[in-house]
This record gives structure tokens, C-alpha cells and sequence, in this order.
């Protein structure tokens, strides 16, 4: 049974460890960790990396800024000014691109994330 043990742990994750390795992160690394994964999922669901529009989905996009914005808004307390402000700037730009990006623009204030941000003009 010992033998057959190693093989078997070693194809599941160990929880224990995982937990004693997020205990060490910051709160303000992870909430920027994830703020940054919501970008980049953004940004690939409005067609802005090198594949261009074979991945576009803007109701996907509208989802993660949305959640993005949220997020922001959420933590801004938290976290310093020197993490939010090029996160607010990432979050404009992706909000801005999105109003581009949509045939029939949603009126000031009701875009993605915009009942977190105000209204974004573009």
C-alpha cells in the first residue's frame, strides 16, 4: 500500500501545501493577481491581443469588466493608491474599447462597470 501511495499523491494536488503557499501571499498580491487576470480575460473577449477577434465575445467582455470594476471598487480601501490607480487606468482603457468595439454603444453610465466607475465617454 506505502508503495502505491506516492503515485497517487502525486497525481493529486496537496491542499495542505497550497494553503500554507496562498498563507504567504499578501492580500494586496492576490487581490492584484486577480485584477490582472480579469484584464487580460477582457482583453482577449474584446479581440485586443495579436488573435485578434477570434476569440471576441463582448458579453463575455462586458462580464469581466463588469467584474473588474467591481472588484476595484470593492478594494479601493484596501489596497494602496500605487496598485489602484494603473488598475483604474487598465479598467478605463478596457471600458473605453469596449464602447468601441459594440455596434449599438450602451448609453453613458450603463456600460460595463460603469455603475462602479460613473460614466465613461468615448
Amino acid at each position: 500500500m506505502s508503495e502505491s501511495s506516492p503515485s497517487g499523491s502525486a497525481e493529486q494536488p496537496d491542499f495542505d501545501e497550497m494553503a500554507r503557499d496562498i498563507a504567504e501571499v499578501p492580500a494586496v498580491e492576490v487581490i492584484v493577481t486577480v485584477a490582472v487576470n480579469l484584464m487580460s480575460a477582457a482583453a482577449v473577449k474584446l479581440g485586443l491581443t495579436e488573435e485578434g477577434d477570434a476569440y471576441k465575445d463582448l458579453d463575455e467582455a462586458r462580464k469581466l469588466v463588469t467584474a473588474l470594476a467591481g472588484l476595484l471598487d470593492a478594494s479601493a480601501t484596501e489596497i494602496s493608491s500605487f496598485h489602484a490607480a494603473p488598475l483604474r487606468d487598465g479598467l478605463k482603457s478596457l471600458q473605453l474599447a469596449f464602447r468601441e468595439a459594440s455596434i449599438v454603444p450602451d448609453e453613458p453610465g450603463q456600460g460595463p462597470g460603469e455603475k462602479y466607475t460613473g460614466p465613461i465617454y468615448g
